[in-house]
């Protein structure tokens, strides 16, 4: 890689760099590590202001430092980057952290993945028993079934995908409802080993993701393993042959599959909500959900009645409301926001260039972000027993945080009390998702074409909707923007384990595993993104998933350094493992609180969140303990 480019044209991008990530990248790019300079170290009690909190003088003087450097390296005819030992990388990382996560070194290490991909297998089948049978059945080709395949092909363990749709994505393929975008920054919601970094935007939209993944699944030519048009109907486990049997059915009918280990990779989030409201199906006109979409419905100049203010309807709402005439928003609870002010803005072009030339910065940018987003706000949101303040906050900390988000309400509608008081949660910071914002959900709310109703829906009547309040609300339109059905894992899958166990039975509505991952009596069947492994408020899902990748590849290694056919997780740890997320669920402000959540399943439980740091998750995961395993078939009988 060299650069050509002038002082000028240098000093322009280092403007829109983030220094916290520009110094350690050069400081490893030269391997000059006075760039390090104390002076210039972020603040660790601040990673949640721009560039690490350093002050107007210490940019300029970080930016100056910058463009000598990497101009001098430029000079040189820009050289190969020295290799970094690992003591030298700490070095580079206890600068961007100033130690306030230290207990993070050993995450962090790889997270930075500064010498390769520290993620890849260091073993492969053949080394291990190339003669044992073991093919694996992936469900479902979205982020989680690609991290899945992605490893599974590096171990050299036969696989295959089986995918209900006709390509690649998952949630980012079926959701096409107008603003979809995410809402983790995409240098973060990326995976680890991948070294395509050219987002076009901060939180970057529907398309750019599902094109993401589409080509992840070309450069690592994925799609051959892959049987699109496949839906899996039912899983049996045979228990006398240690193998799974599988239905499927696609466009020539059903037929069955065996596989020795299935990993399902199906998501939380991909089957609609429909709410059980009286006439909902005698609405004359287009009615749809906002995760299936209509776009042969043209709303240009029609009445809108859209039921439901989460994430999607915050996303979309104000793009329809510039075609609508008129929009009825009916909310049953608001939505807490977060004050994010780049959330639709594009990547600065001269922080891609930083990203596409500079060896190491698109490493170390990614790593910067991790660290602000590693705990988040995550101290935030934990109850304190003690409390005795404000009923709609769990904590000083939280109250503080409330108060926060109280203000940007406020100061987003001014002059307007009453749309203030409707628009205020009043149930504690975390306890619903808590939404981005760059500005746009408040400025829509005060349209005069857009009528927010808090009143609680009658019915659904043939032109529109009818609140408590005896009010007919018409509408040529309906959109449910009612959230998915989070708590029902698998469905509408049938999974039926050892001794004939039929999964859903067992769980009751009350979906549990150990880790998220594995459950007693199914013997080499994983989850990923299972129950309870959910994350709130810090860092990406996409870490999640590559962690029980990485947990359900280590299953499989055991497996065949054993000698066995099958490997079950005991019922003591799993059962212990549940009540320990359930005790620290509880300790949460999702968990305390008793506002109606997609986290809490039917029971009252929570059944979706991670309650812990994502550190006590890469710990768990890093490598699976034979003692919590069963092992039977093979060399284990």
């Amino acid at each position: 890689m060299a650069i050509n480019d002038d002082d000028d044209f240098l000093r322009a991008t280092i403007d829109e760099a983030e220094i916290p990530a520009l110094l350690p990248a050069l400081a490893q790019l030269t391997g000059d590590l006075s760039l390090l300079r104390d002076d210039l170290r972020p603040d660790p009690t601040d990673r949640f202001s721009p560039q690490g909190a350093l002050g107007d003088e210490q940019l300029a003087a970080a930016r100056e430092l910058a463009l000598r450097t990497l101009a001098d390296w430029r000079d040189r005819g820009c050289p190969t980057a020295p290799k970094f030992a690992d003591d030298q990388v700490r070095r580079l990382i206890e600068f961007t952290t100033s130690g306030a996560l230290d207990d993070y070194l050993p995450l962090l290490v790889e997270e930075l993945a500064h010498d390769g991909d520290p993620g890849r297998p260091d073993w492969t089948k053949a080394e291990l028993a190339a003669d044992a049978p073991l093919h694996v059945v992936i469900i479902g080709a979205g982020m989680s079934g690609l991290a899945a395949a992605h490893r599974l092909r590096q171990a050299g363990v036969p696989f295959e995908i089986l995918e209900k749709n006709a390509d690649v994505g998952g949630t980012w393929l079926e959701n096409t409802y107008p603003g979809c975008r995410v809402d983790v920054t995409n240098h973060l919601y990326s995976f680890s080993f991948t070294g395509n970094h050219d987002w076009p935007g901060h939180f970057s939209t529907q398309r750019a993701l599902l094109d993401y993944f589409r080509d992840f699944a070309d450069e690592q030519d994925l799609k051959r393993h892959i049987r699109f048009g496949t839906e899996v109907v039912a899983a049996e486990y045979v228990e006398a042959e240690h193998c799974w049997e599988l239905e499927v059915r696609d466009a020539e009918g059903s037929r069955r599959l065996r596989a020795q280990a299935v990993i399902s990779a199906v998501g939380q989030l991909n089957r609609p909500s429909y709410p059980k409201i009286s006439g909902l199906a005698d609405f004359a006109g287009p009615s749809f959900h906002s995760a299936r979409w209509d776009h042969d419905v043209d709303l240009t100049g029609k009445r809108v009645a859209v039921i439901g203010t989460g994430a999607s309807a915050v996303q979309f709402v104000p793009i329809i409301a510039e075609q609508a005439a008129e929009v009825h928003l009916f909310q049953r609870t608001p939505p807490w926001l977060v004050p994010t002010p780049d959330y639709h803005d594009p990547v600065p072009s001269g922080l891609r260039w930083l990203l596409r030339n500079v060896p190491h910065y698109a490493g170390w940018y990614r790593f910067w972000l991790f660290c602000r987003s590693a705990e988040g706000v995550l101290p935030a949101v934990a109850v304190d027993p003690d409390w005795a303040g404000d009923p709609r906050s769990v904590s000083a900390r939280n109250e503080e945080l409330r108060q926060l988000l109280v203000a940007y309400l406020e100061m987003s509608l001014p002059d307007d009390p009453e749309l203030v008081r409707k628009v205020t949660p009043q149930y504690p910071p975390a306890a619903k998702r808590m939404l981005r914002d760059n500005g746009t959900w408040p400025a829509t709310l005060r349209r005069e074409d857009v009528h927010l109703v808090t009143e609680p829906i009658q019915e659904v009547t043939a032109t529109g909707v009818r609140t408590t309040d005896g009010r007919q609300h018409d509408a040529d339109v309906l959109i449910l923007a009612t959230g998915f059905q989070a708590s029902n894992f698998l469905t509408p899958m049938r999974v039926t384990g050892r001794d004939g166990v039929d999964l859903h039975r067992r769980w009751g509505g009350d979906a549990r595993a150990y880790l998220g991952i594995t459950v007693p009596g199914f013997p080499n069947f994983f989850m990923i993104y299972g129950p309870n492994t959910n994350i709130v408020v810090n860092g990406s899902i996409i870490f999640f998933s590559e962690c029980a990748v990485n947990y359900i590849v280590g299953c499989l290694r055991l497996l065949l350094e054993r000698g066995s056919a099958a490997l079950e997780c005991r019922a003591e740890v799993h059962d212990g493992f549940n009540a320990d997320v359930d005790r620290a669920n509880l300790l949460m402000s999702w968990g305390k609180s008793t506002v109606h959540s997609w986290y809490k399943n039917e029971h009252g439980r929570v059944a979706q969140n991670w309650p812990f740091s994502l550190m006590e998750y890469w710990k768990r995961t890093k490598r699976p303990d034979p003692a919590d395993f069963l092992l039977r078939g093979g060399g284990s009988e």
